[in-house]
């Protein structure tokens, strides 16, 4: 019992980790905004083959971020990096309508998984300073968010190299983790 405790102050009060997952399809975003959060900077990337991680620290959260290639091809790898995740972050480009489909697609085969069936979801709508972008109520609508009844989710609308929703989002994601391992822990002690 002292270590339940232990573990419930540390996540109300210390550092808490958080394994994240972050999913989308090519060109939403991703790296961006994972170098963004990581060093603060607006790099120029690549598409993205195979994966990168990184470790982000924001507030007393340790977010260790997957971002995984989001071409076709690459794809069925995903599910790879289900295991222990606490949370995903799909991003997707609000630019984007030709694909809101296959977006959805996509999204809705990855929060079935088993592995994912507790995984916090945070939707990035990312590009909302272009225009003509998707809002984030028709993204909603285009993903099938509002059907999601037993799952905790937020979205929010980002613009990855101005740094825009990042950090808001990060708050949500964290602060529904400490929300959901407390009352894990309570049931515990």
């Amino acid at each position: 019992m002292g270590q339940a405790l232990r573990k419930l102050f540390d996540t109300l009060f210390g550092n808490t980790e958080m394994r994240v997952v972050m999913l989308g399809l090519d060109a939403a975003g991703k790296t961006t905004i994972l170098y963004k959060l990581h060093i603060g900077e607006v790099l120029s990337t690549v598409p993205t083959i195979g994966f990168n991680v990184e470790k982000v620290q924001y507030k007393n959260v340790i977010f260790t971020v997957w971002d995984v290639g989001g071409q076709e091809k690459l794809r069925p790898l995903w599910r790879h990096y289900f295991n222990n995740t606490d949370g995903l972050i799909y991003v997707v480009d609000s630019l984007d309508r030709e694909r809101i489909a296959m977006a959805k697609k996509e999204f809705q085969a990855i929060i079935r998984d088993p592995f994912m069936k507790n995984a916090i979801i945070l939707v990035f709508a990312n590009k909302q300073d272009l225009r003509g972008a998707m809002t984030p109520m028709e993204i909603c609508d285009g993903l099938g968010l509002n059907d999601l009844k037993d799952r905790k989710w937020h979205i929010e609308r980002t613009c990855a190299i101005k740094g825009e929703g990042l950090y808001e989002g990060l708050d949500w994601l964290s602060n529904t983790l400490k929300e959901q391992r407390a009352i894990g822990f309570s049931s515990v002690v």
